[in-house]
């Protein structure tokens, strides 16, 4: 199926019946990462899983969209389909997106799954890396004149979600990257659920922790061993966790 907002496709599906689940994926995914919990929800529940713009079968935003961009994207989309008051299912990205719509919605439960939303602490090895690129990057231009090993460069450095990315996508991982949405947690009514991998490295489990004191009402699930995809790591738990915390 698919919804237009704003010129941009947005794709989607339905299934099941019951409350409104809404599933959002994380950077560099699809709704489809969630399909091995589809039969089992969708007896509880009516599931809603998009595309965000820019991945799967929807189109990208014509603009540098940040994370309340495609906070708005998803207001208007619950509207569209007649969706109040969701409980949610958010990995990664989707949870900087599902932040935002909780201090602006009404929502019934969330279960954070290695959620983004908390910037990440920039430590020396980090500025040495971004101002020794810069220098690079100037003498290759203004030297060298060489564009093409200025971009060799780039992606020698840049994460592979960066790297594989389309230049208008390249611009908006970089604005939402650096959206730091920690001050919002303590707005958020719902209780949430967080789900976390012990060895997640692209959102670590301090951030979870940092997370729960600040959420209102929240209590924390580690997974041992678990990665950034800890809900894929241990399907069954995943399961367990969520279908009993959504009732």
């Amino acid at each position: 199926m698919e919804f237009l907002y704003e010129g941009i496709s947005i794709g989607y599906s339905i299934c099941g019946s019951g409350p409104d689940l809404l599933l959002l994926h994380g950077w560099g995914c699809t709704r489809s990462i969630f399909d091995a919990f589809l039969p089992s929800l969708s007896r509880t529940h009516r599931v809603i899983g998009l595309d965000f713009p820019g991945f799967g079968e929807s189109s990208e935003p014509d603009s540098v969209w940040g994370v309340y961009e495609y906070e708005a994207m998803l207001e208007a989309f619950c509207d569209h389909l007649g969706i109040v008051e969701p409980s949610i299912i958010c990995h990664s990205f989707g949870g900087r997106v599902a932040i935002v719509f909780a201090t602006r919605r009404k929502v019934g439960r969330m279960i954070f799954a290695d959620a983004a939303g908390i910037k990440p602490r920039r430590t020396l090895r980090y500025w040495l890396k971004v101002y020794s690129f810069k220098l690079s990057k100037w003498f290759l231009l203004k030297v060298m004149h060489n564009p093409e090993a200025v971009e060799r460069l780039r992606k020698g450095r840049g994460s592979a979600d960066y790297n594989s990315a389309s230049p208008m996508m390249k611009a908006i991982l970089s604005k939402v990257v650096n959206q730091d949405l920690r001050r919002l947690l303590p707005s958020i009514e719902a209780p949430v659920l967080l789900f976390w991998g012990e060895n997640d490295t692209a959102t670590p489990l301090s951030d979870a922790r940092l997370m729960e004191r600040k959420l209102r009402d929240a209590g924390l699930v580690t997974v041992p061993g678990g990665s950034h995809f800890s809900f894929l790591d241990n399907p069954a738990l995943f399961l367990a966790v969520a279908r009993n915390f959504l009732g």
